[in-house]
């Protein structure tokens, strides 16, 4: 499997859909007088989520589309009619995306398997028909509750590559060829640097079993530091089981393939301390240009530390050898473990949270969640509605905090946008 057009992080707006607003209804037909309120319930926003998706294999999908709505809540109706609730957005991802808060670097979750669904944002609620605010004093009531407004975030997707075995090395060692060896991946091979600008991902068959093997675009002196595309190329190993070391032995660059081998161990030691204690195997490559047998005598007296096998990518020679020793290591090693959930979601607003602030003038501020469900509950020109209003002011605690707070007969409380005088 190759990776085409490879994206591997994006950033996306999402958000959830408002919810529909309830309406002021009355019961209206020939024969009944003074019918009463009928007015429904809106419907609820839709929720975000994102599923993983195995047939993904990059962000790419998200290059120029980086806003996702959910569908509104519909508007209640008549008959006590509930309004429909918006349909939840679906987001698919590739396998190995881990998504974060953009504005806080919050982590949120790591989406590993295919089909995993991921509640991120909760779409917003419905606001009540007026048939919801009858009560035995208040028989008639003219108002309505607009529905919740959410808001729009900003989330990161960063893709990290999962594959049992990630094939490292510098660049023009045969890595591309030999996963075209080992499996039916088909990557771009050509003899210069940096052929391979992006992983690619091959499916590797031993018997009747299976791993996954990634090659790791080609790595340089100081890659840690982020030295080329460094940073880039190596967090694409962080999710592998086994390192492949590839070393092309012949030396035919004119370059010292013990060198090469402690360079690029290096860099995974100075990037993450977890990849460079990551199992690895090391495959001299090149075996068959003249001279490369001088080098392999020389380099497997050195490396004593892993195992060491020789091919000829090119060839295919000493393929198989390389599945089999692969396959025996990785049925020994543990599974990847992802890295997890946070729980996090970006929850609707509360609905009774509130402060006091003074100002300069004396007069009492609140502020808070609360105000934003009262303005969408309370017509200012209707005595149902104030009523309403100033029956939650007092269960929620409101009209106690200011008397806690000094207000007297005539002091001015501010609520929204509306200025009241404070009674006791």
């Amino acid at each position: 499997m190759i990776i085409e057009n490879f994206l591997d992080k994006e950033s996306l707006l999402i958000k959830s859909g408002d919810g529909g607003d309830g309406i002021s209804s009355f019961i209206r037909y020939k024969g009944v007088s003074a019918g009463g309120p009928d007015g429904g319930d809106g419907g609820d926003g839709g929720n975000v989520y994102f599923i993983g998706d195995r047939h993904k294999t990059s962000l790419i999908d998200f290059r120029f589309k980086h806003k996702f709505v959910a569908e509104n809540g519909a508007r209640g109706e008549t008959n006590n009619c509930h309004g429909k609730n918006g349909q939840d957005l679906y987001i698919p991802v590739p396998l190995g995306t881990v998504i974060t808060d953009a504005e806080t670097g919050r982590f949120i979750c790591d989406v590993c398997f295919d089909g995993q669904k991921r509640l991120i944002m909760r779409g917003g609620r419905g606001g009540k028909g007026n048939a919801r605010f009858t009560t035995s004093r208040r028989h008639c009531p003219h108002f309505a509750q607009k529905g919740e407004k959410t808001e729009i975030k900003r989330v990161r997707l960063e893709l990290k590559v999962i594959a049992d075995v990630g094939l490292i090395g510098f660049p023009n060692v045969g890595k591309s060829t030999l996963l075209s060896k080992i499996s039916g991946a088909k990557p771009k091979i050509a003899n210069y640097h940096f052929t391979t600008l992006s992983p690619n991902l091959g499916v590797v068959r031993y018997y009747d079993n299976t791993f996954v093997a990634a090659d790791i675009p080609g790595l340089i002196e100081g890659a840690a530091d982020g030295l080329g595309l460094g940073h880039d190329f190596l967090r694409h190993i962080e999710r592998t089981r086994l390192l492949c070391h590839v070393v092309d032995i012949s030396g035919m660059e004119g370059r010292n393939p013990l060198e090469d081998y402690k360079a690029i161990n290096k860099e995974l030691k100075n990037y993450s301390k977890v990849l460079a204690s990551l199992p690895q195997i090391i495959v001299l490559n090149k075996c068959d240009v003249y001279g490369a047998e001088e080098n392999i005598k020389e380099f497997k007296k050195k490396v004593k530390k892993h195992k060491i096998l020789t091919t000829s990518a090119i060839t295919g020679e000493g393929a198989e050898e390389v599945i089999k020793e692969l396959y025996s290591v990785l049925k020994d090693l543990p599974p990847y473990e992802p890295e997890g959930d946070s729980g996090f979601i970006y929850e609707r607003a509360g609905t009774d949270t509130f402060e006091i602030e003074r100002d300069e003038d004396g007069a009492f501020i609140v502020l808070g969640d609360l105000v934003k469900t009262l303005s969408r509950n309370v017509v200012l020109d209707d005595m149902d509605s104030m009523s309403y209003m100033q029956k939650v002011l007092r269960d929620k605690g409101v009209i106690k905090k200011l008397r806690e707070l000094g207000a007297k007969d005539g002091d001015v409380v501010v609520i929204g946008n509306v200025e009241f005088d404070f009674i006791d």
